[in-house]
């Protein structure tokens, strides 16, 4: 297979990854088509001597390094130099959460996952086992859950307790989902994708968040149909089968991007009062 045809097979994945760790679907498939510029431009970013997996999510973190997405938003700073501190600030403290992601979502090894950033197996551990400290520390929060088979909808409802979380409403329809939120506003939505009635669960949550603002999990057997770039396409989305592990790094970023999200709100309404 030529070297475009051996990337093409990542990318997907990398979508994936970047759309965990900026929160957003237009800022990780940026993020991943700046990577794919890069790379046309000067193919020595990957080298040839490694394992070109390893190489594209390096390359790809140093993108992010360079400009995280985190210092895109209205942080108030009034000069370049305050930018950059924030921008560096931003990009250590998310250093758990990249690690954690890495090796719980993507399936890296701890030394592979040290290989990725530049640090060692044992500073890659560190970082991993920060952030299931943050996870532990999170805040908890209600989970409404749009599951249509059953088995699966009970190991994720066994997952987010263990989180802490509650579990508010279980709904296997379009029609369940909809009705479930008129009796409550959850904090996170799971969704599957195909549910039982034949009906789409990105239409679901489509409607539900016409009246209700709320971070969402899509829940798939075939991700690769959902990360070629097409909207609409979700920013969080874990496979079916799912690991542990994986469903909570991407809760976990799921929850604190919101909570940025409601915090900048919160800024901005002060400093307009």
């Amino acid at each position: 297979m030529s070297i475009s045809g051996d990337i093409k097979a990542h990318i997907p994945y990398l979508r994936r990854f970047s759309r965990a760790l900026t929160g957003t679907r237009e800022g990780g498939d940026d993020y991943v088509l700046a990577m794919l510029e890069i790379i046309v431009a000067d193919q020595s970013k990957i080298s040839a001597s490694e394992n070109l997996k390893i190489a594209l999510y390096r390359l790809l973190l140093e993108i992010w390094r360079a400009a995280p997405i985190d210092a895109h938003a209205n942080h108030s700073v009034t000069s370049e130099n305050e930018a950059a501190a924030r921008r560096n600030l931003d990009a250590i403290s998310a250093l758990p959460r990249i690690a954690f992601l890495l090796n719980a979502l993507e399936g890296f090894s701890l030394a592979e996952v040290g290989r990725i950033l530049n640090v060692s197996e044992a500073v890659g551990r560190t970082l991993v086992d920060a952030a299931n400290s943050e996870i532990a520390d999170q805040i908890a929060t209600n989970v409404l859950i749009i599951e249509d088979e059953p088995l699966v909808a009970l190991d994720l409802r066994e997952i987010v307790v263990e989180m802490g979380h509650s579990v508010v409403a279980m709904a296997r329809t379009h029609k369940e989902a909809v009705a479930r939120i008129t009796l409550t506003k959850p904090g996170l939505i799971l969704a599957d994708i195909q549910l039982a009635d034949g009906s789409s669960g990105i239409e679901a949550v489509n409607e539900i968040l016409g009246s209700l603002s709320t971070p969402v999990i899509f829940v798939t057997a075939y991700p690769e149909r959902f990360l070629n770039g097409e909207p609409p396409e979700p920013a969080f989305l874990i496979a079916k089968p799912f690991s542990v592990d994986g469903l909570k790094a991407v809760i976990s970023q799921a929850l604190f991007f919101d909570k940025r999200s409601h915090r900048k709100d919160a800024d901005k309404a002060i400093s307009t009062a």
